[in-house]
This record gives C-alpha cells, sequence and structure tokens, in this order.
C-alpha cells in the first residue's frame, strides 16, 4: 500500500522497472520516496500481485478506525495498512476473509492531529461539504433548515454581500454516506436550492471554508456569540423563534465535539426592536455574549 502523493512502487509496476516521480507529497512521510530501490523493487515485483494507493483523507480515515477501535495514535504512515484493507474490500464485496495490519509509526504531533481530525469525516464518507444558494431574506435560513431536517450540521459559514442571494458553506453530518448525501442535494434541488458538492474540492476544504466573511454593507446588525446545544435541531429552534423580520447578515459555526456548539452571528435589528430582541435572547435559554465592541469584530467584520 502506498500514499497516492509518492506511490514510486506504483509508477515501477506500471513502467516495469524503477522510475524517479517528479514530485511527492509528505503527508506520509514516513514512506515518502521519489524512487523507489532496485532491490526492493525486485523483491517486490516477485512477491506482490499489486499495489493499492490511498489518497490523505483515506489515511486519515485509517487513523481515526485505529484510534477507535484501540485508543491509539498511528501516524499517517503508519496506518497506510489499514487504509490499504478498506479500500480493497470496498472494491471488492462478498469476499470475507480474516485479515490482518500492521500499524507502522507512532511519529505525530498535534498541529498534524488537527488536520487529520478534519479530514477524516470526508475519507470516512460522514460528512458533506455543500455549497448552497438562498435568496437573500429573512426566512430563508430557517426554509434551508427544515429542507435539510433534523441532520447534524457540522459547519455552517456565511457572510451577507449580495441583496438577492445568499451562498452559504455547509457540512452535513452522513450516516448513509454518498448515497445520503446525493438525497440531500436532490432535496435542495426540488425546494429550488441551487447546490455544489465540495466534498473533493480541495481549496474548499483547506482554504475556503476558512475564509467565508469580510466586510458587509449592512444596517443595523447586532453581532453576538451563542453557546448552543450540540444536538440535532437546536438551530431550527432558534430559528423557528426569532422574528421573522429580524435578517442574518453573519453565520459561522464548527462542531468541535463538545457538549455546547460555539456560533457567531449578525443578525439585522432596527433601533425600535432593540426590547423585543432581548426579551427573545433571553427566552431561548442559549447561553450570549454581544460582541459589538470587540476590536476584532471592528477589524474585520464590521459593516463598511
Amino acid at each position: 500500500v502506498e500514499a497516492a502523493e509518492s506511490a514510486s512502487m506504483k509508477a515501477a509496476f506500471e513502467a516495469g522497472e524503477p522510475v524517479t516521480l517528479d514530485r511527492i507529497g509528505h503527508f506520509a512521510e514516513g514512506v515518502a520516496v521519489k524512487r523507489t530501490g532496485d532491490l526492493t523493487y525486485r523483491i517486490c515485483a516477485d512477491l506482490l500481485d499489486d499495489v493499492i494507493t490511498v489518497d490523505n483523507d483515506e489515511i486519515c480515515a485509517a487513523v481515526q478506525d485505529v484510534y477507535e477501535d484501540t485508543r491509539a495514535i498511528a501516524e499517517p504512515a503508519g496506518v497506510l495498512a489499514v487504509a490499504g484493507i478498506k479500500k480493497y474490500f470496498a472494491e471488492r464485496a462478498g469476499e470475507g476473509r480474516s485479515v490482518a495490519a500492521v500499524l507502522s509509526g507512532a511519529n505525530v504531533n498535534f498541529a498534524r492531529l488537527r488536520h487529520i481530525a478534519e479530514r477524516a469525516a470526508v475519507g470516512e464518507e460522514t460528512e458533506a461539504l455543500l455549497g448552497v444558494t438562498i435568496p437573500e431574506r429573512p426566512g430563508s435560513f430557517l426554509d434551508f433548515c427544515e429542507t435539510v431536517g433534523l441532520r447534524g450540521i457540522t459547519e455552517f459559514n456565511y457572510r451577507y454581500s449580495d441583496p438577492r442571494e445568499a451562498h452559504i458553506f455547509v457540512g452535513v453530518a452522513l450516516k448513509g454516506g454518498v448515497k445520503e448525501k446525493r438525497e440531500i442535494m436532490a432535496q435542495l434541488l426540488a425546494h429550488g436550492l441551487p447546490v455544489i458538492d465540495l466534498s473533493a474540492n480541495e481549496m474548499a476544504r483547506q482554504h475556503i471554508r476558512h475564509m467565508v466573511g469580510g466586510r458587509a454593507p449592512v444596517d443595523n446588525e447586532r453581532i453576538m456569540r451563542f453557546q448552543f446545544p450540540e444536538r440535532p435541531g437546536a438551530l431550527l429552534e432558534f430559528l423557528t423563534g426569532m422574528q421573522s423580520d429580524w435578517n442574518i447578515s453573519l453565520f459561522h459555526y464548527r462542531n468541535y465535539g463538545s457538549e455546547y456548539g460555539r456560533v457567531l452571528m449578525g443578525i439585522q435589528v432596527p433601533d425600535e426592536d432593540g426590547a423585543r430582541f432581548q426579551e427573545f435572547l433571553q427566552s431561548t435559554g442559549y447561553g450570549y455574549i454581544a460582541e459589538a465592541g470587540n476590536p476584532a469584530y471592528s477589524m474585520f467584520l464590521a459593516p463598511l
């Protein structure tokens, strides 16, 4: 089994001799080899039937599998065998047999673990990343949440940018893998909400998800930080109880695996609705902090 971005043995098998790769990736750095050795190639060519390659998301999913089964954390290069076994049997349904994988390393740091945790859900097909377009009007978020239903939202990023339509970046927890993702997208399209699948989009996963935001020409924005119960339906309950003519101008949420989810939200509330807004905040029962005076908000997000 080799990492797809450093598959020098696979390339040698295809060429019939060792070849030098133009470039290699270093995510699974313990097996990142530009050119396989001549002796190693001869031994593998004599003994192996095939070489399986796995991408970084499949490697991250294997790290998670090992942890959930053993409470041990292996490094990316160390779980290649596990990732390869999963891929082998996923492509050969019905071939039931007992197999064993050798874990060959555990040299991993916390910075790498953060990346692994982010990518494991995509590798396991337990999270879909979607780009959805909804009308820019009060109530659109509620309509969207009702369409998604009680599925878990793992991430939600939005900032007002256009008076006609809003573009939201959303992560949805999956129990049925690709099949369920297609069902969700079909439901959104049936409700007139254009959607694109960003689950395999490298730029979206590594960069865009962290860059949705900026200053916007919005009036009467109240910037609030909430603690939502980490359970399906909590956001839907919040939006259902909110005044229908208050518009959400900013929304950022990411599931961190704790009891409460942390949400940053901008809500356009006219001055004359200030008292009603305070009553609404109290009625939710959720913890909240007004952040209008936060210097980070003033520098990066405050309206133009």
